[in-house]
């Protein structure tokens, strides 16, 4: 009987590894139309029949990798920005209120609204497989009745059809290091102007690009060695103008600010515009130093009283802008570097208009 028994497993796992390897061949003949979203649940399917079938575990990965940002994770873990959400959002949303999320990932936004609450929450999520996550997130914590996950670009949400009304508040945090990246205030405009009500409230509420003049020998080494095994590299470091600092490498480079901050430009996220703008900074060195670099960094008033920041004397899951100089400047106390910054609404540049400090 033991026998029968080891023949009919081994012929029923011989099966499973048969179904599994066609999943495969189907998943990698799918189209990624649909985010991936078939891909994967046939990735899924595949690894329930086969747990260890290597191809279903590397595409599954890669896909992963491909449509879920990196920056998910320690977003979600960065635990001083989701306190400062929570507050915020506990203070902007009352009893009743309808709150459109923008950009939900994987729903702890929406959920704090929620928990705030909101009438109903309306999610949108573009990214399928992350707006699928999103629905099981909300369904395991037992929101699902307060708590709508849209499956598209907050551009496209229609009210009446999407929304039954437009939105008493409007929380977002579709921001990068400069503010600007992920088309934020595009966004937000379409959406204060079509999708919320006069008025209507915003978490965020507005947030200043600020710059500073920094010093790190680190940083400079990091991103234009000067040499390697004795050859001279400096050729090569035109194609690094601009430093995106990881939190890792900024936990590592040190840098030490030489003077304060000042104002770049300021986004009102309650009454955004898509209008490119141009400013001069005078950026003061009031320490001894080398002048390896032009920091940039974003202060975010999400409500009265709270604020994130990637500043230097921050910490969290946000990277960091730096405009490298061509060559370092000797910082004296007293003097300063001019800089004119400009955006396009999407994009910053910033260069320096006096490359000597005076």
């Amino acid at each position: 009987m033991l026998h029968f028994r080891s023949i009919e497993q081994a012929l029923d796992q011989f099966q499973s590894v048969q179904e599994a390897e066609t999943l495969v061949n189907m998943a990698k003949a799918q189209p990624l139309s649909d985010g991936g979203l078939r891909t994967s649940q046939l990735l899924d399917e595949a690894l329930r029949h086969d747990p260890h079938q290597h191809d279903a575990q590397l595409l599954r990965n890669k896909l992963h990798q491909m449509f879920v940002p990196r920056w998910h994770f320690p977003m979600l873990a960065d635990t001083a920005r989701n306190r400062a959400y929570a507050e915020a959002i506990a203070a902007k949303v009352k009893p009743g209120d309808i709150v459109l999320d923008i950009g939900c990932g994987a729903g702890l936004t929406a959920m704090l609204a929620a928990r705030a609450g909101a009438k109903h929450v309306y999610a949108c999520e573009q990214q399928p497989l992350i707006a699928e996550a999103a629905e099981r997130v909300i369904a395991e914590n037992g929101l699902s009745d307060r708590i709508t996950v849209l499956r598209k670009w907050s551009h496209t949400i229609e009210i009446g059809v999407d929304m039954p009304e437009p939105a008493d508040v409007v929380i977002s945090e579709i921001v990068d290091t400069v503010l600007l990246g992920e088309g934020a205030l595009a966004t937000l405009t379409h959406a204060m102007g079509a999708l919320a009500k006069p008025g209507a409230r915003a978490v965020p509420e507005h947030g200043i690009l600020k710059a500073q003049l920094v010093e790190s020998d680190k940083l400079l080494n990091l991103w234009r060695p000067a040499q390697a095994e004795g050859f001279d590299l400096s050729a090569f470091h035109k194609f690094a103008q601009v430093a995106q600092i990881t939190p890792n490498d900024f936990a590592t480079c040190g840098l030490r600010t030489l003077g304060p901050k000042a104002d770049l430009f300021t986004f009102d996220f309650t009454r955004p515009n898509t209008r490119p703008a141009r400013t001069t900074a005078e950026l003061v060195c009031d320490e001894p130093g080398s002048v390896h670099a032009v920091f940039v960094s974003f202060e975010m008033q999400l409500a009265p009283g709270i604020v994130l920041t990637n500043d230097v004397t921050s910490d969290g899951h946000w990277g960091r802008t730096a405009y490298l100089m061509d060559q370092p400047l000797d910082g004296v106390p007293g003097g300063a570097l001019t800089v004119t910054a400009q955006h396009d609404s999407a994009q910053l540049s910033l260069s320096v208009n006096t490359p000597h400090m005076h």
